[in-house]
């Protein structure tokens, strides 16, 4: 493999500016490594080589970054790992398209995802496969899987995602990543392909904290274009980590993620984490959540009715597939749709149109936006206790493919990510550890999360690095 391909954002960015290299030979060094591994990884859905290196070359200091597939850049697809848009063209850049550039970043490639986001293995694409790097048998996580199977599998520098319910989170973590998951309105939506509104949030999948701060300070900031962007101060989040410490840091474990049925390894790993925290001299704080219970509910209803809305605007009429079998127009509606969604996305939509439909509105999305509250204020609550909270990230290890064919099975992926979500808080997955080998089965890593009070993503990326130095041993 090409040493290049490695390298972090601060490396590569260093021998940028040494000429120990230039911008042109590490976009080059993608490309080689796209072209040895994606066939086997599947990260990669489209790659525009010749307009990655035109870029790279007119960009001196330019870092390559795989873009989630529903991300918005001019004239590049954007398909959402969906049939319904396949052969789409982007007609403009999304606003954190214009900020990475900005901050001398180069898109460079279109990973693969879960259909419009909706899933947590990137087995719902309807695109592409895509694997873990650490064992091809096991899923990469999603839905933003295409981008941590490219960081994980070092197919990119770093990679932008999208995070709903966990979808950063939780393939960071089941591909030894750093996954960061933003407050809400901290990063501009506009440009990015809608799932749930209120709850979408595009944030950076890289190799190490210092690298996701980089990033995060290339993404933050007010948008005219995005209402919920507040004009909140962006801090300077490079230099919020420098001399990050655990100590004197109040950390919480709120005693409703530590529950019976977590994997072992996950169990151990955790454990071990929190005993590192300890160690380096944290102060650790048994909390309570005591709504968590609710928080899978709850976002079962808000998100799929969010959903039923964004995507009622693919209808076959002005872009996307458009069905041949229709003689009228509610055929052409109805017909593109069914051929163009997948089982998930059908399912969601249905459940998102249930809730929202006379007589079930009040029973269902009006009660699920009244516990949400509740979850917020206990955040808020506890945050008056606590700097961060400290949780595991997914109840298990990547399982295999295929593996999970129920539906709520696999929803249960994001029991620890949700709340947060729902909540609007910052929160981050940093790699903890390995599993054992067992049956022959590699090592799989785990990672765990750190949970802070909204817009403090300063104090998240402090913690995140303290934390990482003492995993790392350094």
């Amino acid at each position: 493999m090409n040493e290049l391909c490695k390298l972090g954002i601060k490396e590569a960015r260093a021998g940028l500016a040494k000429g120990d290299f230039t911008s042109v030979e590490l976009m080059q060094a993608v490309i080689d490594r796209y072209h040895e591994e994606n066939a086997r990884i599947g990260a990669y859905l489209t790659f525009d080589e010749e307009g990655a290196l035109a870029e790279a070359k007119a960009n001196p200091g330019g870092v390559p970054l795989a873009i989630k597939d529903l991300i918005n850049v001019k004239g590049q697809p954007c398909t959402c790992g969906s049939k319904i848009l396949k052969g789409y063209t982007s007609a403009y850049d999304a606003t954190v398209i214009k900020g990475i550039r900005a901050h001398g970043f180069v898109p460079a490639g279109r990973v693969n995802m879960d259909e419009f986001a909706m899933g947590s293995s990137t087995e719902n694409s309807a695109l592409g496969r895509t694997v873990n790097p650490y064992d091809v048998t096991r899923v990469p996580g999603g839905s933003s899987g295409g981008s941590a199977a490219a960081v994980g599998g070092n197919l990119c520098i770093a990679a932008l995602g999208t995070d709903t319910g966990g979808s950063i989170r939780q393939p960071a973590s089941f591909c030894n990543c750093v996954g960061l998951k933003p407050s809400y309105g901290r990063v501009s939506r506009f440009g990015v392909t809608a799932f749930a509104s209120s709850l979408d949030q595009v944030g950076p999948i890289t190799k190490s904290v210092e690298d996701a701060a980089l990033l995060l300070q290339a993404l933050a900031g007010h948008d005219e274009m995005d209402g919920t962007t507040p004009r909140e101060p962006v801090p300077d989040y490079s230099a919020a980590i420098e001399g990050a410490t655990l100590k004197g840091v109040k950390i919480g474990l709120p005693k409703e993620y530590y529950i019976d049925g977590l994997d072992p390894e996950v169990k151990r790993i955790t454990d071990e984490a929190i005993k590192k925290c300890a160690a380096a001299g944290a102060e650790l704080v048994e909390v309570s959540l005591p709504h968590t219970d609710y928080a899978m509910a709850v976002y079962y209803v808000v998100a799929p009715a969010e959903a039923s809305a964004n995507l009622a605007r693919f209808d076959g009429v002005r872009y996307g597939h458009r069905s041949e079998r229709s003689d009228n127009v509610f055929n052409l509606y109805a017909r593109s749709r069914a051929e163009g969604f997948g089982p998930e996305v059908k399912r969601r939509i249905i459940m998102g149109t249930y809730v929202l439909s006379s007589g079930y509105y009040d029973a269902y999305y009006g009660r699920a936006s009244k516990v949400r509250t509740l979850i917020r204020r206990d955040f808020e609550t506890v945050f008056g206790k606590v700097d961060a909270l400290l949780t595991p990230v997914v109840p298990t290890p990547a399982f295999k493919m295929g593996e999970v064919q129920d539906p709520i099975t696999m929803y249960l992926n994001d029991l620890f990510t949700i709340p947060g979500s729902l909540a609007g808080n910052c929160s981050i997955s940093v790699p903890a550890g390995f599993t054992r080998a067992a049956d022959g089965a590699p090592p799989l890593p785990v990672g765990v999360q750190f949970i802070c009070d909204a817009f403090r993503e300063d104090s998240l990326l402090g913690i995140a690095r303290a934390f990482e130095q003492v995993e790392r041993g350094a």
